[in-house]
């Protein structure tokens, strides 16, 4: 037996357990969600922020094909200094020419091997959680928890899912079958043998504020069915995908396979690879996740390579009833808070309809509405630990310019309901933060709230009715894009109006709910993250059609059995 075939025998049953999930959909994970719950966790804990901490200032090695020199500009949102990493700068043709010549061993180990090498790095990775969480926390701005959860094991959920739809595709095509049929009085016997054939190598970009979280899926898609990949993170969150990058390579070459299925492409923002990476003549399949604009030129430059993106959009919330107002304030203030509204399914624009709306029996007022929501934001940020653990920091110093110019424009457009403003970090006394602006706009202003506006900035748009917020709102999806979409009502009619709306223009919908979970969570193995069905992306995390077309099936044939003279 192979490395690779004991690697698929030793982590079969998890195999199997991620594709029953996929299949009822119900709530499913190998892995604790919370750092606490982690084995032995203090100790684990203590060593991974040792390994991220010792990494610090030095070149992270890492040997690759075509090296000409080290760079590296990341800043910790924490402490703002530089990391001091200096990362391989490979020359693009040499990645790509070395991973072409890695991919027809891996395509010949067949499924087995390739889906038992992947289920072996998920292994490893978990085991270097605090690491990896350390890594991204001190590149994207998140919280530790966060780090550890949204971008560690829930990360690994969703490669974890993506590995099981993968696998369930492969299955799918017989290696080989007999075919017979009459054409006249003769019959004809033919054994047909189908092949898997990778579609080639796949460029895999990286957001800067949850790279993990949509890179492991694509990743594992690609190698899973025999494609080799190419990471191509943001420069300003390198590290994270570079520890991922090491332990794929590191477990790819024990297992006797060609390390160089997986590299790593860095760059700068003064000499960006991103569309030579694209228009590369070896790229197969295209992964990206980061802006619309780019997102919008990849889709329409990246033929003959497949392309599958996940961009931003405008995601809205229609308010209409509720049993109290403030169950649903703080869960919407919670919502819009978190990780400072830096996620691709973060609340922006609120419609709340003048007449009509309701908390119970009595009526409920815009004032209402929007004083309870910004007394439970203050609730937040004023909070010096609890903001930490919800808003955590800003990516990027442009997001609080950003806050600053949008502020400035509402304030002549309309009214500035709450200031956007630092908190003291209780650790970090640097760190880059800002709690959310609210911003009350009449609908005319769509040049304000009619796009993403990345970062802590919520529009609050009063409307006639609830009718027109709906309209208004699926509106906004149709034209920008939306992933998700939420709303609050007590009427059975209007909640199925505002499903059959929503499902028109493709953003999965949230209805009614309060408590602890946060709206926007998506749940790995039941959640489907992303339709397709409006500019926000065409790709779904995770579905079968995210796997399915990253190999295609050649048959050969030829006749079997006796054969009439």
């Amino acid at each position: 037996m192979t490395r690779a075939a004991e690697y698929f025998a030793k982590h079969q049953a998890l195999l199997d357990s991620a594709r029953e999930a996929c299949r009822t959909r119900g709530w499913f994970s190998p892995f604790p969600e919370t750092l606490d719950k982690y084995p032995d966790a203090v100790t684990a804990r203590a060593t991974g922020q040792a390994a991220f901490e010792a990494q610090l200032g030095h070149d992270f090695e890492l040997p690759q094909p075509g090296v000409t020199k080290r760079i590296g500009i990341e800043v910790s949102p924490y402490t703002q200094e530089l990391l001091g990493i200096r990362y391989p700068l490979a020359e693009v043709d040499a990645l790509f020419e070395a991973a072409r010549r890695a991919i027809p061993r891996w395509r010949d180990a067949g499924p087995h091997q390739r889906v038992g090498v992947c289920l072996e790095i998920t292994d490893r990775l978990y085991r270097r959680m605090f690491e990896l969480a350390y890594a991204v926390m001190h590149t994207t701005g998140q919280s530790v928890a966060m780090s550890y959860a949204g971008s560690g094991t829930n990360a690994l959920d969703r490669g974890l899912e993506a590995l099981a739809y993968a696998w369930d595709a492969m299955a799918a095509v017989p290696e080989e079958a007999l075919w017979s049929r009459q054409f006249g009085s003769t019959t004809i016997n033919l054994k047909k043998r189908f092949r898997l054939e990778p579609r080639g190598v796949a460029i895999c970009f990286c957001c800067a504020t949850f790279p993990t979280w949509n890179a492991l899926p694509s990743i594992y898609a690609n190698l899973a069915t025999g494609n080799a990949v190419i990471v191509k993170p943001h420069p300003t969150c390198v590290l994270p995908m570079a520890l991922i990058v090491r332990e794929c390579r590191d477990v790819l070459a024990e297992a006797g396979f060609d390390a160089n299925l997986v590299t790593l492409a860095i760059d700068t923002p003064d000499a960006p690879l991103g569309k030579r990476l694209v228009k590369h003549p070896s790229a197969a399949i295209i992964d990206f996740t980061g802006s619309a604009q780019f997102g919008r030129w990849i889709e329409c430059n990246a033929h003959p390579a497949l392309c599958f993106t996940e961009t931003s959009g405008v995601n809205t919330v229609v308010i209409d009833s509720m049993d109290e107002l403030a169950p649903v304030a703080r869960s919407l203030a919670t919502t819009l808070s978190l990780f400072s509204a830096q996620m691709c399914t973060s609340p922006q624009n609120l419609y709340v309809p003048v007449h009509g709306m309701s908390a119970g029996a009595a009526p409920l007022s815009v004032d209402d509405f929007t004083g309870a929501l910004i007394e439970q934001m203050n609730n937040i940020a004023g909070d010096a630990k609890r903001a930490a653990a919800v808003l955590a920091t800003l990516q990027a110093g442009s997001t609080a310019t950003l806050i600053d110019r949008v502020t400035e424009q509402g304030r002549r457009a309309g009214r500035i309901l709450r200031e956007s403003a630092p908190y003291a970090h209780p650790e970090y006394p640097q760190a880059r933060t800002r709690s959310p602006v609210v911003i009350q706009l009449d609908p005319q202003h769509r040049e304000m709230y009619a796009e993403e506006r990345f970062g802590p900035i919520v529009f609050v748009i009063p409307v006639a009715s609830r009718e027109e917020a709906l309209a208004r709102a699926t509106d906004d999806v149709r034209h920008a894009g939306g992933i998700t979409a939420f709303a609050y009502s007590r009427d059975p009619e209007f909640v199925e109006r505002v499903e059959n709306a929503y499902a028109e223009v493709g953003a999965n919908l949230t209805c009614n709910l309060i408590g602890p979970m946060p709206l926007n969570f998506a749940a790995a193995y039941s959640d489907f993250h992303v339709s397709g069905l409006n500019p926000a992306g065409n790709a779904t995390l995770t579905a079968p059609s995210f796997v399915a077309s990253r190999f295609r099936v050649v048959q050969s044939r030829s006749p079997e059995g006796p054969r009439t003279p």
